[in-house]
């Protein structure tokens, strides 16, 4: 069987510098003081809204209500300026049109000694003079994934103490604690991809759900970035519903658009621009572990009415639970 998801014909990204130094004159930095391996890019993009640049006072500036953590967001309106780096382009120039905006970004992070934020992953991306900075290849590892971790009982005292650290808590279930965590990709749609989820998972096992995350997302996104190189021919793309990572089945997919019955709207996770740029809606595909991936896991699969799947091989994988 397979699912079907809706691809964009464009995407954008952007990227925000805060610093306290004036920024000038940008156009002597990009392309000029970047680094080597999107310099020409960077040049032939300047000006087109593949890649354009903004200054702000932070005052005035539409990206001081990022979704950051408070420390993060702290020094976002602290800082004196901002300077946006936007790229918007056709899915099919992906992920080079977006290396290229974040190798601008990091040009300026460094010239004007600011800090670099990620507004869709809701991150600071790192840099530094002996880093080697943004590279000619893609990885995925590098600060382009995102999550978002969240309770789906917002009354529940789990909501408190979210992570791989978080203390048990009162309501806990015997077999490990409660279930009620999601654990929500954040950065796949600037390439055309939706943003997957996991549900049902333990709140005090989150690093382990994102683990998961990472290692669902690379294959994916993978194909996905193949399918792209050879022209899109469909607004839809489809993919297998059980998905293979190192020749084992990891995972069964869920959501997406069924092309037969006609394209659906898919519920997403919506992360808006200031700037009054919109993203099209990417939605969400839901992810569920196979029972060999959650042996080899800090997961287990808790299967309907409670019962732990290691008990009951035969039945079908149920939630991730710690």
């Amino acid at each position: 069987m397979r699912i079907t998801y809706p691809v964009p014909a464009q995407t954008s990204s952007v990227f925000v510098v805060v610093t306290d130094r004036t920024p000038t004159d940008l156009s002597s930095i990009v392309p000029w003081r970047m680094g080597p391996s999107h310099r020409r890019a960077a040049r032939d993009a300047l000006g087109t809204p593949r890649l354009t640049l903004e200054a702000f006072r932070s005052t005035r500036s539409p990206w001081r209500r990022m979704d950051l953590s408070a420390e993060d967001l702290k020094r976002v309106r602290r800082a004196r300026h901002h300077v946006v780096v936007t790229s918007t382009a056709p899915v099919e120039e992906q992920p080079e049109a977006a290396q290229v905006a974040r190798a601008a970004a990091r040009g300026i992070a460094e010239a004007y000694q600011g800090a670099l934020y990620d507004p869709l992953t809701g991150a600071a991306v790192y840099h530094c003079a002996e880093c080697p900075g943004e590279r000619q290849d893609f990885h995925l590892g590098d600060d382009w994934l995102g999550w978002r971790v969240s309770c789906a009982d917002e009354g529940h005292a789990c909501a408190l103490g979210l992570g791989a650290a978080a203390p048990a808590v009162a309501g806990a279930d015997a077999g490990g604690g409660c279930s009620c965590l999601l654990t929500t990709s954040r950065g796949l749609r600037r390439f055309g991809l939706p943003e997957i989820t996991l549900t049902g998972l333990a709140c005090a096992h989150s690093l382990c759900a994102v683990t998961v995350l990472r290692t669902v997302a690379e294959p994916l996104l993978a194909g996905h970035f193949a399918w792209l190189s050879a022209g899109p021919q469909s607004p839809c793309r489809g993919v297998a519903r059980r998905l293979r990572v190192a020749g084992t089945e990891y995972a069964v997919l869920s959501g997406g658009a069924d092309l037969e019955s006609g394209p659906v709207h898919i519920p997403g996770a919506e992360y808006g621009s200031p700037s009054g740029m919109a993203d099209e809606e990417s939605g969400l595909l839901g992810v569920r572990l196979t029972s060999a991936a959650a042996a080899r896991s800090c997961l287990r699969l808790r299967l309907p009415g409670g019962h732990d799947g290691s008990h009951h091989p035969h039945h079908t994988p149920g939630l991730l639970v710690a």
